[in-house]
């Protein structure tokens, strides 16, 4: 199939391939009582209790049969990045099956998750640090070369990848938030990467090419998986993606910054993410230091709601903000 053709085409799929499985997964989830154990002090949100979880199976399970068929496995790159997808979506989906079988918000304690995502992380980070296509380079921007940091990536892969996992799933806390920032952070890495498989094929490189182009094919899939889970995430949600969903993509998405060497702008195209993450670490230190919330509640997502605006008010800014932020990623990169 011609490249100007596969990506819409592998998106529409993995779309059309979710708007399938989701009233089956709905379905099922609702059947096993799966639904989401809501804090009990999140006042705004006990309507949302008992809504089912597990819905990340929607665009994982989507994403991973197109992705397949467009041949992303037979690329070593578009193979890893789903790898670390389905090895973060596994981890999360234990969490939430804890949470539901003993009808509790919490699951994996803190030590088995970061267990769990240090040894994926580990796995993954090597695997970027031996590849010829990867290594031990980051890009600096702003034209300014690349930094090798030699034995040091590893670690800091590593980094990338437990702090990226976190930081989605602690975003993931209003209807549509986690997956529609998810979807324009993809979207971005997206244009990098097909500009970087442009560049590739002009150069004549065509086995770096091909497997820039499987990891773009793999991201495209996933676009389209979080399409048609939007469809029934947006407020008011049906369903939640869980852990399940947002350890995934937060793990594809550190993929994605590491394996195309621009993990530097990932803080600013997931600028969400970033600030989600500090008002927590904000709230946590003042709270420990001086006993006082410098937030009515963290994430400021809730902070926010606490002072009265509207839910889905919250989820297109925070949308709104990550658009112009990966815009301003791009001026950044080229």
């Amino acid at each position: 199939m011609s490249d100007k053709i596969i990506i819409p085409a592998v998106i529409i799929g993995a779309f059309l391939l979710g708007m399938l499985a989701a009233p089956a997964v709905i379905a099922l989830a609702s059947r096993l009582k799966a639904g989401q154990s809501i804090l009990s002090y999140v006042e705004q949100h006990n309507s949302k209790q008992g809504t089912p979880t597990f819905g990340g199976l929607i665009f994982i399970t989507a994403s991973c049969i197109v992705a397949a068929i467009a041949g992303v496995f037979r690329y070593r790159i578009g193979l890893m990045s789903m790898l670390i997808f389905l090895g973060y979506g596994v981890i999360g989906f234990t969490d939430d099956f804890i949470k539901v079988k003993l009808k509790r918000n919490k699951g994996l304690t803190a030590l088995q998750k970061i267990i769990s995502q240090l040894t994926v992380a580990a796995f993954a980070a090597y695997f970027a640090y031996k590849s010829e296509f990867v290594g031990s380079a980051i890009a600096l921007n702003f034209g300014a070369g690349e930094w090798d940091l030699g034995g040091w990536y590893i670690p800091f892969a590593m980094l990338v990848f437990v702090a990226m996992s976190n930081a989605v799933n602690i975003t993931d806390g209003l209807d549509g938030l986690a997956a529609g920032t998810g979807s324009i952070y993809f979207v971005f890495y997206l244009i990098v990467i097909l500009i970087g498989y442009a560049d590739a094929v002009s150069l004549g490189s065509t086995v770096y090419a091909g497997e820039l182009r499987s990891l773009a094919l793999a991201v495209a899939a996933v676009i389209g998986g979080l399409a048609a889970f939007l469809w029934f995430n947006s407020n008011k949600a049906v369903i939640f993606m869980g852990d399940t969903g947002s350890l995934a993509l937060g793990g594809l998405a550190a993929a994605v910054a590491l394996f195309t060497k621009n993990p530097l702008v990932s803080i600013l195209i997931g600028i969400i993410y970033v600030i989600s993450c500090i008002s927590v670490i904000v709230q946590v230190i003042s709270f420990k230091t001086r006993g006082k919330r410098v937030f009515l509640m963290s994430p400021l997502h809730h902070h926010l709601e606490l002072k009265g605006i509207n839910e889905s008010k919250i989820v297109s800014c925070y949308c709104i903000v990550t658009a112009i932020a990966g815009l301003t990623a791009l001026i950044i990169i080229f």
